[in-house]
């Protein structure tokens, strides 16, 4: 019989949304301390948000598809403000919960492997574009998302730049001209008895998304930019 795949995250979505307000998932970096990711964070309200997550739900329009829906918070304070919006999530527990907390349109599965329908707004926060992997398979992750947007659609994303991770005290950045991007980074989560095999996720600065946005046929606009070197972008069909 063929296990199922570990899923930390819809674990502790569940567990939460069941009573356990403690329920915590630990992350595992390969250039940081492991750090604990309260469930409770992934329920928060529309006012609990951080700025760059309002100001991004803000201009979202259309026929939304929110991307790596989690808990779907997101998906539920664009509800409320009348959009249609369709919560992806590949967890089956997360979705689960999804739906019990209202959220009318939940989709489950493959954001790679799905059949693409098309919508107005592509949204991908808390680092959506991590999904990518590495920069190698970002023109891959970029011809997905043009596969579900609608002519004239946009993707929000967040990202940021996480070069300040690689600064010495007295300033400079150290780095390995020959090894791989910055921005690529390898995690691992736990929950319980569950835990994921290591998996890479994406960070990239503006600049560089900027040039692989146009290699993909897209604009890229910066649309916010924050003093912790988060920001958000906009990217269209050139």
């Amino acid at each position: 019989m063929q296990l199922e795949k570990p899923d930390p995250m819809g674990g502790a979505i569940k567990a939460f949304w069941e009573g356990n307000k403690e329920a915590s998932v630990t992350v595992y970096s390969d250039n940081m301390e492991a750090d604990e990711l309260p469930a409770a964070y992934l329920f928060r309200t529309f006012t609990e948000m951080p700025e760059r997550e309002q100001f991004a739900l803000n201009e979202a329009r259309g026929r939304v598809l929110d991307i790596g829906a989690g808990a779907g918070s997101h998906a539920l304070a664009l509800q409320e403000k009348g959009l249609e919006v369709t919560a992806l999530e590949i967890s089956e527990r997360a979705a689960q919960v999804q739906k019990a907390r209202g959220v009318k349109n939940v989709l489950t599965g493959d954001f790679f492997e799905l059949d693409p329908t098309p919508h107005d707004t592509l949204l991908l926060l808390m680092n959506g574009i991590g999904l990518a992997g590495t920069l190698d398979q970002l023109p891959h992750f970029l011809e997905t998302c043009k596969r579900w947007l609608a002519p004239g659609g946009q993707i929000l994303l967040e990202s940021s730049d996480i070069l300040y991770l690689y600064e010495e005290e007295d300033g400079s950045v150290l780095l390995d001209l020959n090894g791989a991007y910055y921005g690529e980074l390898t995690y691992m989560m736990e929950y319980g008895t569950e835990r994921t095999p290591p998996f890479p996720w994406l960070f990239i600065d503006f600049d560089l998304l900027h040039q692989y946005a146009q290699e993909a046929g897209l604009t890229a606009e910066l649309l916010l930019q924050e003093e912790d070197d988060h920001y958000i972008a906009r990217l269209t069909r050139t």
